[in-house]
């Protein structure tokens, strides 16, 4: 599954060796270029390179399970469907209780509410949230938990790194004051000089890049789920409102919750401690992903 998602979309491969080689390339300058040189002999160096390397540990968890986890596929049926009297099935449909149940021209098949086509993965996903090309798979019912750790422990490593090299170099500015320039005669030449800079630079500019990038998708995500509305669903309900003239929709396409069940939906009903592993979580209680390939009618 996951080769194919590569095959059909290169760009999310090549974002996902950008994701490990930006985490390797922190983990390597935090230890060799700020922790070592700053807090050699001193405990400090132990643990800040423990709780650091524990950081990005949980991020390549999350995000290995965000990537091979099922979105929540919407299963194709064993045989075709005839779709020739699909308005006489739909008021079947309506009158066996099954509203919100859609057809999907492309994969050719019922799909149950609030589930929605990608064109990357070519299936449709319950609650599609949106195909990120970060772990070249679709944000759906069933790895948004892992997605939104993903975000929370990136967001994490990015702020303990920038803190990690603005103190650093505090250090080495500070050092190298006291020494009155004697350390740039015998010790340390120009040239190394220059490439920890470069290396503090850029490690700076990849913080503060995935740093504000992954928080801001943190937020939004999070919005999304204490209103019950993927962007998709957002989209459509403002372009209705539009047509509507202002005017707010007919009817809701489904009941508004309380915000701790709707977070307790993604990210389990156990503890909350719970919710920043990568764990497996249990199933919502209403609504959940027990559904078959059709709906509950008469074909």
């Amino acid at each position: 599954m996951a080769s194919n998602r590569c095959r059909r979309d290169p760009c999310g491969f090549i974002c996902l060796l950008l994701t490990y080689f930006s985490v390797f390339y922190a983990d390597y300058v935090v230890i060799q270029y700020v922790l070592i040189p700053a807090y050699s002999g001193s405990v400090w160096c132990t643990l800040h390179g423990s709780v650091f390397n524990v950081i990005l540990l949980l991020l390549l968890a999350c995000h290995s399970k965000a990537v091979f986890s099922d979105p929540g596929m919407v299963p194709l049926p064993e045989m075709a469907i005839d779709f020739s009297d699909l308005r006489s099935q739909s008021e079947r449909m309506n009158e066996r209780g099954c509203e919100g149940w859609t057809v999907c021209s492309r994969c050719e098949t019922y799909r149950p509410p609030r589930a929605h086509h990608c064109r990357v993965c070519q299936r449709c996903i319950r609650r599609m949230d949106h195909h990120c090309p970060w772990i070249n798979n679709c944000v759906g019912e069933l790895n948004q938990k892992y997605f939104i750790q993903f975000l929370f422990y990136t967001g994490m490593a990015s702020l303990y790194s920038l803190a990690l090299v603005v103190s650093a170099w505090v250090w080495r500015i500070r050092s190298e004051r006291e020494e009155d320039g004697e350390k740039d005669k015998e010790g340390e030449e120009s040239p190394t000089k220059h490439l920890i800079v470069a290396h503090y630079i850029i490690l700076l500019v990849e913080s503060i890049l995935f740093g504000v990038f992954v928080m801001v998708i943190f937020y939004d995500q999070l919005v999304s789920i204490i209103t019950d509305e993927t962007p998709i669903e957002q989209m459509k309900n403002k372009l209705l409102k539009d047509r509507a003239n202002g005017a707010p929709p007919a009817h809701n396409t489904h009941t508004r919750k309380p915000k701790l069940a709707l977070l307790r939906e993604v990210f389990g009903r156990g503890s909350v401690l719970c919710w920043l592993l990568p764990l497996h979580s249990t199933p919502p209680a209403i609504g959940g992903i027990s559904y078959s390939a059709l709906p509950d009618y008469d074909v």
